[in-house]
């Protein structure tokens, strides 16, 4: 048995491991005496057993898993939650996920549920491990971790005692509010408001919100301001993207996007940042939604989005949903009235579209930083002086990636940008 802490020190775990199951002459423990540890163990902790893992190597699906399956759903019925731990995934390409994506169907066929699964690698790394394998033990953590935050039982029923803390990416152009919405969602000034702040690139602060009884990290970016910078300002963007998804990956995954605007024409900026978080950060994999501020002079401030929603649809910018609200706090009269409308309605739209449910928080996978990379061709289209010379230092050095695959990366970036 092993008890630790978990998340942040917030979450204490018990862990009893046991012989493996059916492994033959491989095994340490033969595969009855096995069996009757686990019976015996299950016994022992009755009703205090929260979670079962059942942990296999990523093999193809095959009968055996099955066999082990049923003896394990034998043995507690419906009244303990199943959780699938797929091991030794560390050269699982494109990415570890990818083993369920090809075996989950079949494990389904065979008579297989469960609550929840986390594809991942066991292999220990040390300092000098390549950051490819990091990267991916970091992600095994974190999903490991989610399954049994998640699923805990109580009294049978699935729920998570711990409260997740979600993960929100606030974005938008300078003096869009999106300072005051954070105080607003916080209904406290913990975000400072300033009309004078300059712009820098995709550098970020986090703030530590709680509402109803929910946790959320809010992490407010600034972005790209203009429609066509140089090749110094997006080289600058690539590299604090980076690392602001490296930031994320080990935290977790990103729950939400809160695209933050002000009450106007749909400019070139407000594309842009929109097509650089959703399509080129996210991959359109994580819901977005609108907060659109400066409305305080509406009679009703959803009518503004009855007007223009048509604008944002002619400009291919999608979103889960949107909240019409205002973020000036220093207000009186009916004014001060539609500020708490709007934290109502902020806050109504946050919860709706990071419940937890079946959904977890989207990470990042081994191909994202490539893949993102092929996105930025397009982004740096049109571009007159996008060299190879300049992108394979910056890739390598300041990225940390392989002198190999930053040359075929800014070589993919130039064609493009020069075609």
């Amino acid at each position: 048995m092993y008890e630790f802490l978990m998340l942040n020190n917030l979450l204490k775990v018990k862990l009893f491991d046991t012989p493996g199951l059916g492994e033959g002459d491989e095994g340490e423990v033969p595969d009855k005496e096995a069996r009757q540890v686990l019976k015996n163990l299950l016994r022992s902790l009755g009703d205090d057993v929260h979670l079962l893992m059942y942990c296999v190597r990523g093999v193809r699906a095959r009968r055996a898993l099955y066999r082990n399956y049923n003896f394990i759903r034998s043995q507690v019925k419906d009244r303990v939650p199943i959780a699938l731990i797929v091991t030794g995934l560390e050269n699982q390409e494109p990415d570890m996920e990818d083993w369920w994506k090809i075996n989950g169907q079949l494990m389904s066929d065979f008579g297989m549920t469960f609550i929840g699964h986390a594809c991942v690698t066991t292999v220990t790394v040390d300092e000098d491990a390549e950051y490819r394998l990091k990267r991916r033990h970091d992600q095994s953590y974190h999903a490991v971790c989610r399954l049994i935050e998640q699923y805990r039982s109580n009294g049978g029923m699935a729920v998570s005692e711990y409260r997740r803390t979600k993960t929100i990416v606030l974005f938008g152009a300078a003096g869009a509010g999106k300072s005051s919405l954070v105080n607003l969602m916080a209904e406290k000034e913990v975000a400072h408001t300033s009309p004078d702040m300059q712009r820098c690139t995709m550098h970020w602060q986090k703030f530590n919100i709680d509402f109803n009884e929910s946790s959320y990290t809010v992490f407010d970016t600034v972005g790209l301001e203009e429609p066509q910078l140089g090749i110094k300002e997006y080289l600058e963007s690539v590299e604090n993207a980076y690392h602001l998804i490296k930031e994320l990956d080990k935290r977790g995954g990103i729950d939400l996007l809160l695209f933050c605007v002000r009450a106007g024409r749909v400019t070139a900026t407000l594309q842009s940042n929109y097509r650089l978080f959703h399509e080129f950060l996210c991959e359109k994999k994580v819901p977005i939604v609108l907060a659109i501020t400066n409305l305080e002079k509406e009679q009703e401030m959803e009518d503004w989005w009855l007007r223009n929603h048509h604008t944002f649809d002619k400009y291919q910018i999608h979103v889960a949903g949107h909240a019409c609200i205002t973020a000036a706090n220093r207000l009186d009269g009916r004014h001060k009235d539609l500020y708490e409308e709007s934290r109502t309605t902020i806050r109504r739209i946050v919860e709706q579209f990071t419940t937890d449910g079946e959904k977890q928080a989207w990470v990042g996978g081994n191909n994202l930083l490539v893949s993102s990379m092929r996105k930025l061709r397009g982004l740096l289209a049109g571009s007159p002086n996008v060299r190879k010379k300049d992108l394979v230092p910056h890739l390598t050095k300041r990225c940390g990636i392989s002198l190999e695959v930053a040359k075929e990366l800014a070589t993919m970036i130039v064609r493009q940008s020069v075609a």
